[in-house]
């Protein structure tokens, strides 16, 4: 007889739907029950309040100690054990339900481990059915499945399920509806975003990446999307000026660091144009109306490793999912007369050279072509004649950068930090950097002492020398030597630069045509966030301040990490 009747009884109590009040379980334990007679009872006061711990140990814990008010409590069962399980606006805390001793032996309450999940770090929650094949819609109620982050590996996330089953309609929907009334109270997360992606990304992979790793989440984080694949260069930005960005939380971007810093020079662009500001001239630009999270799919990855901490698609869009915003600086770089683009680092001279002739060879793949102009252009190894000004900003006290604390005592002696300085001459290259540009040639990063928010760049400018000294140079930023350590390179802290080339003539003028056609007549190639941009005139590059926010985590936290990304 009791045989028969257990299994309806073990479903009722896994089932019982009720609310917590006064922080006391719905259910009566046995041992409660054989509390109430004391007379008829061989145990002691000691064994009881013993038995009731090991039934409910949940309720040890009074709210007042945990800091927080539970929510509901009921029976799931967790991993194929009966637990108890409380749910507050925090936390969702479980605990096995373990059988009765009646010698009231305490070694099993050791085995009655407490688990908990945060609830800040559950991106969704599901009601779990089990469906014939074909089935879409209905199907037999088996519980609750919560999906977590979990973070795997330094700065490597990844996604867990919980099952909490239990076949009882109204309880798993009165769970359900106060997890999901949890999971909306956060601010920052996303419920529709813009999603752009480059399909000639990464060997024509960055589809395939979406649709298949990054897409998934979205859905499973009841995330709309709208989805532009690009057809050309320059898609994206068209796109943005027109879209009404009212109607999403953010724009994500899915490919390389072509896409991506076409997509934040878009964004910004929007900004103003919303704004009403002349976009031809731009003092003080206004910040990004949404957030943008970059997904890696190319084949550099600098942006999306420096400023978001991020080398994994993946990890990428968990970030996105769990809504981790960090506000970035973001650089102007302008003409006397124009606008020419929003980004973040600039190089002019070897760095622009290299990319040069690097887009003259794009029917070569992506790695051998960009080997080979690097070898080119150190082969034909020429200096820029032209002028900076520049105008420095405090070092932060304890810079590690020695050098550039050389430079300020220098400045210091030639007048005021509110003065632009100017210095001339021929330069292999010049580097104007808003963040550290982390790469695998430079796992410390192009501009390690540069921070993603500090109002400033840094200015890095390699004099002429010869090319062992200049190789030597390169082949610090692959170690942990200090790569500005030698006495033709300079580096300032700066909020402001100006770029003045110097036309050549006559024969050296000649001598440029084989290398770059486009500065024998005047132009000269810049290297703007991976893109190739030709300027004749003054080229003028300011830092502002948070001017955009992105899906990720501060890369200033990760500087202990010995990981690199996979970009040139």
């Amino acid at each position: 007889m009791l045989g028969a009747v257990a299994p309806v009884l073990r479903k009722q109590r896994r089932a019982w739907p009720e609310r917590l009040a006064g922080g006391r379980p719905p259910w009566k334990p046995r041992s409660q029950a054989m509390a109430t007679g004391a007379s008829r009872s061989r145990c002691s006061e000691g064994a009881v309040a013993e038995r009731q711990r090991r039934v409910a140990p949940l309720a040890a814990t009074s709210p007042a100690e945990a800091g927080e008010e539970p929510l509901l409590r009921g029976i799931f069962e967790i991993s194929k054990r009966s637990c108890d399980v409380v749910l507050s606006a925090r936390r969702l805390r479980w605990s096995p339900i373990l059988p009765e001793s009646p010698t009231g032996d305490s070694s099993l309450v050791s085995q009655a481990q407490e688990e908990i999940v945060e609830m800040k770090d559950v991106f969704s929650v599901k009601l779990k059915r089990r469906r014939f094949a074909g089935q879409k819609n209905g199907g037999t109620l088996l519980g609750i499945t919560i999906f977590k982050c979990l973070n795997k590996e330094e700065n490597k996330l990844t996604d867990c399920a919980i099952h909490l089953n239990n076949f009882s309609e109204d309880h798993c929907h009165s769970w359900f509806r106060h997890l999901k009334e949890i999971l909306n109270g956060f601010q920052n997360r996303p419920k529709s975003l813009k999603v752009f992606v480059n399909p000639r990304s990464h060997k024509r992979e960055a589809t395939h990446v979406y649709y298949e790793e990054v897409a998934p989440l979205f859905k499973l984080a009841d995330i709309k999307t709208d989805v532009t694949v690009t057809e050309y260069e320059g898609h994206a930005l068209s796109v943005l000026k027109d879209c009404e960005l009212q109607a999403f939380d953010g724009v994500v971007c899915v490919g390389g660091d072509g896409s991506a810093s076409e997509v934040v020079h878009g964004l910004l662009l929007k900004a103003q144009i919303d704004a009403g500001k002349d976009t031809d001239y731009i003092a003080k630009p206004v910040k990004a109306l949404v957030p943008l999270g970059v997904i890696p799919a190319g084949t550099t990855n600098v942006l999306a490793h420096t400023l978001c901490g991020i080398k994994h698609a993946v990890t990428a869009t968990l970030h996105i999912v769990m809504g981790h915003i960090q506000p970035v600086d973001v650089c102007t770089f302008s003409t006397p007369s124009k606008l020419l683009r929003f980004g973040f680092s600039a190089m002019f001279g070897f760095g622009a050279r290299t990319l040069a002739l690097a887009e003259k060879h794009r029917w070569m793949p992506a790695n051998q072509r960009k080997d080979f102009a690097f070898i080119k252009t150190l082969a034909d190894l020429k200096p820029e004649e032209c002028e900076l000004s520049f105008l420095p900003v405090q070092v932060a006290q304890g810079e590690p950068h020695e050098n550039d604390r050389k430079k300020k005592k220098k400045i210091k002696k030639k007048g005021s930090k509110h003065q632009w300085h100017k210095i001339q001459g021929h330069f292999l290259n010049v580097s104007i950097m808003a963040i550290p540009c982390l790469c695998s040639m430079a796992p410390r990063g192009l501009a390690p002492n540069t921070r993603l928010n500090n109002g400033s760049m840094a200015l890095i400018v390699v004099q002429n020398t010869s090319r062992t000294e200049f190789i030597k140079h390169l082949k610090r930023y692959a170690s942990e030597r200090n790569q500005f350590n030698f006495p033709f390179v300079e580096t300032y802290t700066v909020q402001e630069v100006k770029v003045q080339p110097r036309l050549r003539s006559g024969l050296d003028a000649k001598e440029n045509t084989c290398m770059n056609a486009a500065s024998a007549e005047g132009h000269h190639p810049w290297n703007i966030d991976g893109d190739l941009m030709k300027e004749a005139s003054e080229v003028h590059v300011r830092v502002h301040p948070q001017l955009i926010n992105l899906y990720g985590v501060n890369t200033d936290d990760l500087e202990s990490s010995q990981a690199t990304c996979n970009c040139i």
